[in-house]
């Protein structure tokens, strides 16, 4: 069923111009719900790109949906879009080049789902286990009870797989830490319930794709992975052991250093910790899959070698995998 809402007062003096975003165009259900790439194609090379745009938001919870991984959803033009536009590709046997075009498009549109729904916010949402602030030193850290996430705002953003600043652009006049709000927020559909046979860590592409034991792709994810510095491993190995809101051991002499911490320390658990909420543990020592509190950083920066996801998708993936049978081949 569709539901088309009217702009709210709030939201309509947002999408007056402004020197910020002078070309933004309506962020309304029913704007992204009917973007369309005809339209976006004719708009490429007249906007500034600096405001999100409608149909790249529909594109991105599509190739969510699809369980090909955008990353954060934000509506942005960028490297995580057209990793998820390849792996899509690669997923329906088209040519991956990861270029948004027609064919992409006529096949992904199949897909009549609403992108946006109404969200009310709940007694459960607002009561979560907040924190007010997360200290960069480690030390600091080690003596808390739980990393968790600051505030309602960027809880639900995470919930609906968005980056946090499009969820208040969607919502301005919204108060996110009162039960009872309605929200406009993405529709991720549903997470893939295919059993995992083998993972292949792209490190060249940094993607991470997932295969099931026909060899069909189950889902595929942009991923951040070691740096020259701190490279990923090579080789195959097996997925050991799944450690859902996982502490974090921290050790110079193995790891890396964090500030002036030059003695083994635990962090506690959750969302916010290094490792985000879901450990996927590697049969290499201290290599895992694993999530991160800086959902719209994955794929834009380097890891301390292990393979680093958004916690949305380490955690749709732990639910997939199969300690001592799925098999992890990093390549590239």
């Amino acid at each position: 069923m569709k539901i088309l809402l009217t702009a709210s007062a709030g939201l309509l003096a947002w999408l007056a111009p402004s020197p910020a975003f002078s070309d933004a165009l309506p962020l309304t259900q029913a704007a992204i719900g009917t973007a369309h790439f005809v339209d976006w194609q004719a708009r490429q090379g007249a906007r500034s790109g600096g405001a999100p745009d409608p149909f790249l938001i529909r594109l991105q919870v599509l190739l969510g949906r699809a369980h090909a991984s955008p990353g954060v959803i934000d509506g942005m033009p960028g490297d995580n879009t057209d990793k998820a536009v390849r792996a899509y590709e690669l997923m329906r046997g088209l040519p991956e080049d990861g270029r948004i075009d027609a064919d992409v498009w006529t096949v992904l549109a199949v897909d009549e789902g609403e992108a946006m729904q109404i969200y009310t916010i709940t007694k459960e949402d607002v009561a979560g286990r907040y924190v007010a602030s997360i200290p960069e030193d480690y030390g600091e850290r080690a003596g808390m009870e739980w990393l968790g996430y600051r505030d309602p705002a960027e809880m639900l953003a995470e919930k609906f797989h968005m980056d946090e600043d499009l969820l208040k652009l969607l919502n301005p006049s919204a108060d996110f830490a009162k039960a009872g709000t309605t929200i406009l927020v993405a529709d991720p559909g549903e997470a893939p319930t295919t059993k995992v046979a083998r993972i292949v860590v792209d490190k060249a592409a940094g993607r991470l794709v997932a295969y099931d034991d026909q060899d069909q792709i189950v889902l595929a994810n942009p991923a951040t992975i070691g740096s020259t510095a701190t490279p990923s491993p090579s080789g195959t190995m097996t997925v050991n052991a799944l450690a859902p809101e996982p502490t974090y051991s921290y050790n110079p002499k193995i790891n890396f250093q964090q500030g002036e911490n030059s003695e083994p320390l635990t962090l506690p658990p959750g969302p916010n910790g290094p490792v985000g909420s879901m450990w996927i543990d590697l049969s290499k020592p201290t290599y895992g899959i694993h999530g991160t509190p800086e959902p719209s950083q994955i794929s834009k920066s380097n890891s301390n070698g292990c393979v680093r996801l958004t916690n949305w998708d380490a955690e749709a993936l732990s639910k997939l995998v199969e300690p001592g049978r799925t098999s992890v081949e990093f390549s590239g």
